[in-house]
């Protein structure tokens, strides 16, 4: 047995976390850029705290999931401005292009450069400038994870910006700041924490450590997800999502992801369609063939009674089988009214270059089986 586990520095989690940002920041630098998403009013009380620290600030604003373009533009910006560290603010898209902006920062050269798919892959030579992430939704774990996922939008195709020198200096994770999100964004958000949960458990790079974060994060989203969707003032539901986003981001930087992700990266760069809705209309197709093609060509496989395990842990009884998973999770998505893939505008003329990206994609190399061309026409067919 041989793994590795890398994560940020420093993780602080609690509610009320947020309000301990002055000392923090003013151990990593003089001057921030501030990367927020589309809204910088959430971030009022963030620049009034590094006001009164007397930390700098240049404020910086990601309108949607990250670009390229996105990224050159906070590089040059922060430049500019004089910044030497980073503070991300917001979802995963804002704390993906701040941590992109933070490699770049530090890294001569293009971005393209480094980027993996459509550019050259260049390894990442020089630790990111000190960056820290303060997460808003509960979904993404980006705050522990390694890589930044960029859409170029000439390729049309989302693409990564990975080093293990990457990883945050800190992370703050304030459950309260999830308090007032939407009903959907809950839903989506939480849905991809739970896919994050999943794939790492079942997948090929599975080990020990990552297998507990796993169990642990799944237990609180499946007592906890519809509870915050229902109720997003329910601070301890709340508080169970933002520890289970967390655990995901830990577990896919360590261990892996599988085909829902495969999948989750050319249709978020061909379509405008958030990652999290994405990978919910996907996780219980993906489940569903998963299943099948283990029991056909690998009856033996670990990965089976992994997934018996993951129904006995989502629906609480010592005696659900892989089955009962699926159609708990069915019930889930159903609950939380996730729109199916048409909604993005997603047809089965697409359905071929979106298979031939997915097999090719770096997720799809920890599936815990390969799938057929068929089999993953049937995914996307099923998600329809």
């Amino acid at each position: 047995m041989r793994f590795e586990f890398a994560t940020a520095t420093r993780v602080v989690f609690g509610p009320g976390a947020s309000r301990e940002v002055p000392p923090l920041a003013r151990e990593l630098g003089q001057r921030a850029l501030v990367v927020t998403g589309r809204s910088t009013e959430r971030a009022q009380l963030l620049l009034e705290a590094l006001e009164s620290a007397s930390v700098g600030y240049s404020l910086f604003s990601i309108a949607g999931e990250p670009t390229t373009v996105d990224v050159e533009t906070g590089v040059d910006l922060a430049r500019r401005e004089g910044c030497d560290f980073v503070i991300a603010f917001g979802g995963g898209s804002a704390i993906d292009g701040a941590k992109a902006i933070a490699a770049m920062l530090a890294n001569p050269g293009e971005l393209l450069g480094y980027l993996e798919v459509v550019g050259r892959g260049r390894p990442v030579s020089h630790p990111s400038v000190p960056w820290m992430a303060i997460p808003t939704t509960a979904g993404t774990g980006a705050e522990v994870t390694r890589n930044a996922v960029l859409a170029s939008l000439p390729h049309q195709v989302k693409a990564s910006l990975r080093s293990p020198l990457m990883l945050a200096r800190l992370a703050l994770v304030d459950p309260e700041l999830t308090h007032r999100l939407p009903p959907a964004i809950t839903a989506s958000t939480g849905l991809d924490a739970l896919t994050q949960l999943i794939e790492p458990y079942v997948c090929l790079r599975a080990n020990p450590l990552t297998d507990a974060l796993c169990v642990e994060g799944m237990k609180r989203a499946a007592r906890s997800l519809r509870r915050a969707f229902d109720n997003g003032a329910d601070a301890a539901a709340r508080e169970d999502m933002s520890a289970a986003s967390l655990f995901s981001g830990m577990a896919l930087a360590n261990a892996g992801l599988g085909a829902v992700h495969g999948f989750a990266a050319p249709i978020g760069g061909k379509f405008p369609a958030p990652h999290g809705a994405v990978c919910a209309a996907l996780l219980p197709r993906v489940m569903e063939v998963n299943l099948r093609a283990l029991g056909q060509r690998s009856p033996s496989s670990e990965a089976l009674r992994r997934y018996d395990e993951v129904a006995r842990v989502l629906t609480g009884r010592p005696q659900a089988t892989a089955r009962d998973g699926v159609t708990w999770v069915q019930d889930l998505c159903a609950a939380l009214q996730v729109p199916d893939l048409r909604t993005y505008g997603i047809t089965q003329n697409d359905f071929a270059i979106l298979c031939e990206k997915a097999a090719a994609a770096s997720s799809m190399k920890s599936n815990p089986i390969g799938l057929t061309p068929e089999e993953l026409r049937e995914i996307l067919e099923r998600a329809l």
